[in-house]
């Protein structure tokens, strides 16, 4: 019987048991789990309750908080960044994006995910004002 990914994963994770999973430990489950989408990976190991970097945590879209937390902690790893990082790190919030206004085709998600896509948009836009510009927005929408 073929192993699922989840026990898979757990057993990487037992294994391992890494105190948080890094950037190298996200390459390495790529090559693992392949073939496998870069955000099939990330939502396994979000649901895994693990620690994660923010890189590997990429952008969580399940509520307004998560996806404010994951696009500061973004903003904060774009910032230390090399160029290979930043190029990195922007297309994880491209990808982001682009499965949001996907989702956005839903009526019963069309307006939170509109919301959602101007995070994002406003995050690429320029993620050095972004903290500033969310939390204006998050008073606004009476999400403090």
């Amino acid at each position: 019987m073929r192993e699922s990914r989840k026990s898979k994963l757990d057993a990487w994770l037992r294994e391992r048991a890494p105190a948080c999973v890094e950037a190298d430990h996200f390459q390495e489950l790529l090559r693992l789990f392949a073939p496998i989408k870069e955000s099939d990976l990330r939502r396994l190991l979000r649901q895994s309750g693990e620690p994660l970097a923010p890189f590997v945590e990429g952008v969580d879209q399940s509520d307004y908080p998560s996806l404010r937390r994951t696009l500061l902690a973004l903003c904060t790893e774009y910032e230390r960044g090399d160029v290979a990082a930043k190029r990195s790190i922007r297309n994880i919030v491209i990808t982001a994006k682009d499965h949001a206004k996907l989702a956005q085709r839903n009526p019963k998600f069309a307006e939170a995910k509109a919301e959602m896509v101007s995070w994002m948009l406003t995050w690429l836009e320029n993620p050095g004002v972004f903290p500033a510009w969310v939390a204006m927005r998050a008073r606004l929408l009476k999400l403090d």
